[in-house]
């Protein structure tokens, strides 16, 4: 008979990536003996914008969960308005509701589901992780057949994985904090894009409950900003912001094709860097790659489930905006791009699939970003005037 040290999976990290990770995999094999490990208690808050996309909900209803209960509290987000570095401005109803849930309410539902499911949680700080044989010991004195490491940005999984550092020029940092919503339209999302520091945005995300979480995150150049300089950058682009208590995060970006797995050690979510280069959303990306590792965790040889399982639902997707993240680092492409989508529903529908699920570049958004472009080049040539100066934008 096996003691408390020995488990058939442990998952370092309980935030969604790791609870949803502990559901999938008893879902898979009821009677398995799967330990979730974290250093807090639940519920307990964490930096983020708390936006949940409905194709995150589609995750989790697909496991089983009742997403209602999930988003209790909080009211359906309709809406989207979008201004881009130089102004463009586009505002369009979604074509399926998204939710803001703060996360210490949506993590600790997850946590409940897991262990409504079977899963134990410890309070528990992993220090060292070695790979042995057939199992994995985690601090000398738990034993695992395979372990998920889902803690986060600052994984200590992945250090000691043997997984590569997260690549240069593909980490962001932002700031949140939570505001009255009364000065803000109900319903809708809001992102202003930053013509200086770009890639960079500020956010405000109405939750239903009289809050709103607002933000501002910006790509890591190589001197990080101050907390002082993004607090005036959030200000400068949301001005009618009232003083806030604002805390801050790192976000490992997600490269075209993330490592996610070495031997019996899978990484999810954040510890992956799975994290959408283009909008720093990362909870679609946390519930699925959470459900597939658990899944996988229980198969034969779980690192080639995970990867081809990864591969099959993101891989397309994330090359696609690993290749956009590097075409907008030009911020008039975000322009025209925004001018799609004000104009042309199917390309706004485009976008946000791109952004918040597991979209790619499709024919709609890019016929669209080809007209703009054209019809921009035509406007240049009649403001151009016959000694060439051309005085276009003046």
């Amino acid at each position: 008979m096996r003691g408390e040290t020995e488990w058939d999976l442990v998952i370092v990290g309980a935030g969604p990536a790791g609870s949803v990770a502990a559901t999938a995999a008893l879902r898979a094999a009821p009677a398995a003996r799967v330990l979730m490990l974290d250093t807090a208690d639940f519920p307990r808050d964490k930096v983020c914008g708390d936006g949940v996309a409905p194709h995150a909900m589609d995750v989790l209803a697909g496991l089983g969960l009742a997403v209602s209960e999930l988003a209790a509290g909080t009211e359906p987000v309709a809406a989207l308005h979008l201004t881009s570095p130089h102004g463009v401005q586009a505002h369009r109803n979604f074509a399926r509701p998204a939710a803001v849930i703060p996360r210490a309410l949506f993590d600790a539902r997850l946590v409940h589901a897991a262990r409504d499911a079977g899963a134990v949680l410890r309070r528990h700080r992993v220090r060292t992780l070695v790979q042995h044989d057939d199992m994995v010991f985690i601090d000398d004195t738990i034993r695992a057949r395979t372990v998920i490491g889902a803690d986060g940005a600052e994984s200590v999984v992945r250090r000691h994985c043997g997984a590569g550092r997260i690549r240069v020029g593909s980490l962001a940092i932002a700031l949140r904090g939570y505001i009255n919503a009364d000065p803000w339209p109900a319903g809708e999302q809001r992102l202003v894009m930053a013509s200086a520091h770009w890639p960079a945005y500020a956010w405000v995300f109405p939750i239903g409950d009289g809050r709103a979480n607002v933000g501002y995150g910006e790509l890591i150049r190589a001197t990080p900003p101050s907390r002082a300089e993004l607090t005036a950058r959030l200000h400068g682009l949301l001005p009618d912001l009232p003083p806030l208590a604002l805390r801050g995060h790192r976000l490992p970006l997600s490269p075209g094709r993330p490592t996610v797995a070495h031997d019996r050690v899978l990484l999810a979510g954040d510890a992956a860097s799975l994290i959408n280069p283009l909008t720093g959303e990362g909870i679609y990306y946390a519930v699925l790659s959470g459900s597939l590792a658990g899944d996988a965790a229980m198969r034969p040889d779980p690192a080639r489930a995970y990867r081809h399982a990864l591969r099959q639902r993101l891989g397309r997707h994330l090359r696609h905006t690993d290749l956009l993240a590097h075409l907008t680092r030009q911020p008039r492409l975000v322009d025209i791009a925004t001018a799609a989508a004000r104009d042309h529903p199917r390309a706004f529908d485009s976008l946000v699939e791109i952004g918040l699920g597991a979209g790619t570049l499709d024919i709609s958004l890019a016929t669209a970003m080809i007209t703009q472009t054209a019809r921009r080049l035509r406007s240049m040539r009649k403001t151009t005037p016959v000694d060439g100066t051309d005085h276009h934008d003046r």
